[in-house]
């Protein structure tokens, strides 16, 4: 599946047992990612932060977060913002309560990036608007 069927299939607000079908695939294609750059599809795992972060489930945060982190193309189309689904201070709070040594490492990003002020003015209702314009662009 590339993009644009996972699009046309799921669309940009998926719910109930697609958000299942769209984890497995972002965590099929972080793993491929992982074992070497170019094997995982940088343009879908991007789709499917998107499509989560819509959905606003906070455990999707470390989800988002590691396919991020799979490599330099991942790390470069999954914007950090992906991971706020929910807002920053939900975020914040969920990996801060998180003891898996990846949460400490998003935290310490989104940490970071809020003390640079990348997040002001930040809403999640506006993020997600600019997918919407971005993919009905495609």
């Amino acid at each position: 599946m590339d993009d644009e069927e996972s699009l046309r299939r799921f669309g940009l607000r998926p719910t109930g047992a697609h958000l299942d079908e769209i984890r497995e695939l972002l965590g099929e294609h972080t793993e491929r990612e992982r074992r070497a750059q170019g094997e995982g599809d940088t343009e879908l795992m991007k789709l499917c932060c998107v499509q989560l972060f819509n959905s606003g489930g906070l455990d999707d945060a470390l989800l988002v977060w590691s396919a991020r982190e799979a490599g330099f193309d991942a790390a470069c189309s999954i914007d950090t913002e992906l991971l706020l689904g929910h807002g920053l201070d939900a975020t914040k709070a969920h990996l801060s309560a998180h003891p898996s040594p990846s949460a400490a490492a998003a935290l310490d990003r989104l940490r970071a990036l809020e003390a640079a002020g990348a997040f002001e003015g930040f809403s999640v209702e506006e993020f997600s608007a600019g997918f919407d314009r971005y993919y009905a662009e495609q």
